[in-house]
């Protein structure tokens, strides 16, 4: 059996961040901000959201999976890149 991953020594830490607000994937797949290459992303940072306003799409096998806000608040932060792949349970937004 292959060992664990382990991270690099002296990898710099990344800054704490309070992940207990975080609207995670619920899947794995690419993470878009917008509906398409020349659309307007779902939402900005700093941007009020409702709980089942559209966030992002998570591509899977073809299909494009539209991600609803969890609850009501203001989006703090967009902790992935458009683009990037996703694992399930990663945060992928910020909202308090």
């Amino acid at each position: 059996a292959a060992a664990a991953p382990v991270a690099a020594a002296g990898a710099p830490a990344a800054p704490a961040r309070d992940l207990s607000k975080a609207q995670t994937s619920p899947m794995v797949g690419t993470f878009y901000r917008a509906p398409g290459p020349n659309a307007p992303v779902f939402v900005e940072v700093g941007q009020s959201v409702n709980a089942g306003d559209t966030l992002c799409i998570i591509e899977a096998m073809k299909l494009m999976n539209e991600i609803e806000a969890e609850r009501s608040g203001v989006v703090k932060e967009i902790l992935v890149e458009n683009g990037q792949p996703v694992e399930f349970g990663e945060p992928l937004f910020i909202i308090e």
